[in-house]
């Protein structure tokens, strides 16, 4: 059996929500079948760390798919080239692209659909790309693996799509992230937050990870708590920064809040430990990998009640309105004031956290597989 993959965002040192999941997923699924034959498909020159197996064999096919006139010619008539003449069982691809006019089955994950509900969160060519492209995608897919109950149904509903056709492959926890001790937790907080406690925030300047209200609920939450608490942001600066950037200089207390940028993985685990909580409230997530990384390292989220992540976080999570800055505010502040609720929350945390595993996503996915093929 011969399965050729997508996996042009197995990037050295720049893996991000959908990069993780390829990574975590393929190396348990290469290593686990043995018997099958996988061809890795990068469009720039790779690292040898992402080939994980001696069943896999790496091309590189160009050109670099970066843009949606680039995606076009990488998945449209490169891939589509080379699938038609290897003639493979499944062509699987782990961002939800797929290459019309291929004759082999294929299996696309599709972790969200935001780009139909938020079309002005991407630049405008990417997004009518995506709104044009996905929707035949769906169609053409043998199955489809998304990461959410929330995401299948928001799939099939949009692309109406039979739901038996989709299959729910949970994100995994990465195994570096733990609970720290008090003293390790304090070095950390020297390091990042001037020694104080901080609320912590992980992940792009996207629009949809809504920065601009959690800022203004931090500063309500200064202003009413009078504490001495910072709010770090970590994560890759997005093509809109500015628009953050104006919004913290605007903020009263700018000098509480930290941008550390992007994070070697070390460091992010030893950040999001020794949080005093994760504030995690974005108006839209196909799954919110951050809120399950805080759940095994043991601190308190503070997470949308929106799209998936009360799906996510369970009882787990303190949900809030990412629509309403007093709502995000009032959070923070109840987590602040009510150190039982803090407790209860990690305590729930640590039962929550076992439902998701990359063993499992792996075995989730690779029965999506089994079932197209």
């Amino acid at each position: 059996m011969q399965i050729v993959v997508n996996t042009r965002l197995l990037i050295h040192n720049k893996l991000d929500g959908i990069g993780w999941f390829s990574y975590q997923t393929l190396k348990r699924i290469t290593r686990n079948n043995p018997d099958v034959h996988f061809v890795f498909l990068f469009d720039r020159d790779y690292n040898d760390e992402f080939i994980f197996s001696d069943n896999v064999t790496p091309l590189v096919l160009g050109p670099q798919a970066r843009h949606p006139f680039l995606y076009y010619a990488w998945f449209h008539l490169s891939v589509k080239n080379l699938l038609n003449r290897m003639n493979p069982d499944l062509f699987l691809s782990p961002d939800g692209f797929l290459s019309p006019g291929a004759k082999c089955k294929q299996l696309p994950v599709m972790h969200d659909i935001n780009f139909l509900h938020n079309p002005k969160d991407l630049k405008t060519l990417t997004s009518r790309y995506y709104n044009y492209y996905f929707p035949k995608y769906a169609q053409q897919a043998t199955r489809i693996a998304t990461v959410s109950e929330y995401s299948k149904m928001d799939i099939s509903k949009h692309y109406h799509v039979a739901h038996d056709k989709i299959d729910v492959v949970y994100n995994g926890i990465n195994e570096g992230f733990a609970s720290l001790s008090d003293p390790s937790q304090q070095i950390i907080r020297e390091k990042f937050s001037h020694g104080k406690p901080y609320f912590l925030f992980v992940g792009s300047q996207s629009p949809r990870k809504n920065l601009n209200r959690l800022i203004a609920a931090f500063d309500l939450f200064k202003e009413r708590s009078g504490s001495d608490f910072k709010l770090v942001l970590v994560g890759a600066v997005y093509s809109s920064e500015g628009d953050v950037k104006r919004v913290i200089d605007k903020s009263r207390y700018k000098n509480d809040i930290v941008f550390t940028g992007r994070q070697p993985q070390e460091e992010l685990e030893k950040i999001m430990a020794s949080a005093f909580a994760l504030a995690f409230v974005p108006y839209f997530e196909g799954f919110g990998i951050p809120i399950v990384e805080a759940l095994q390292c043991e601190t308190p989220v503070i997470c949308s009640n929106t799209t998936s992540m009360p799906e996510i976080a369970g009882d787990a999570g303190l949900l809030v309105d990412p629509f309403e800055v007093n709502s995000i505010c009032d959070g923070m502040l109840e987590l602040y004031h009510k150190p039982q609720l803090r407790n209860q929350l990690i305590e729930n945390g640590k039962v929550r956290k076992n439902l998701f595993s990359w063993d499992k996503s792996a075995d989730l996915l690779w029965n999506s597989i089994t079932r197209c093929l």
